[in-house]
């Protein structure tokens, strides 16, 4: 099947199972509305793929007898006795980082290209955020 376009709100609405089908699908799936468009994409598809382009590059360092976490290029560190615990403290840091950003960091010019990462992190759980932070594969 093709790709499902709609020109406005209203047509998608009207059409949203068949919208939703496409995004479910992998097919490209758009709404218009007003001069802007939006894309509809499957929730895991677009978060592998965010996986996959935003690389943690997380730097795990033992330190003072237990761990710190650090991420390049943005103002976010963890520590914890062990490296589960610090691992698990820097998923909390992003869950913050992520609502800080919804709130007023996606307008300031040295965090507006996180998006992103803040998607990846909303569309993640704690267990795919690890996995992400230390490389594992999912």
């Amino acid at each position: 099947m093709a790709a499902v376009h709609y020109e406005s709100y209203t047509q998608a609405r009207a059409h949203l199972k068949d919208l939703l089908d496409a995004a479910d699908e992998g097919r490209v799936a758009t709404v218009r509305r007003d001069s802007g468009r939006s894309a509809v994409v499957d929730v895991e598809r677009l978060r592998q793929h965010l996986s996959l382009v935003c690389p943690a590059k997380a730097e795990v360092v033992p330190e003072a007898g237990g761990w710190s976490v650090f991420l390049s290029g943005l103002p976010l560190a963890a520590d914890g006795a062990t490296f589960d615990e610090a691992i698990g403290e820097m998923v909390q840091a992003l869950r913050e980082y992520a609502e800080d950003w919804q709130d007023r960091l996606r307008t300031a010019p040295n965090h507006a290209d996180n998006w992103g990462l803040v998607q990846l992190i909303a569309l993640s759980d704690d267990g795919q955020l690890r996995d992400w932070l230390v490389g594992a594969p999912r």
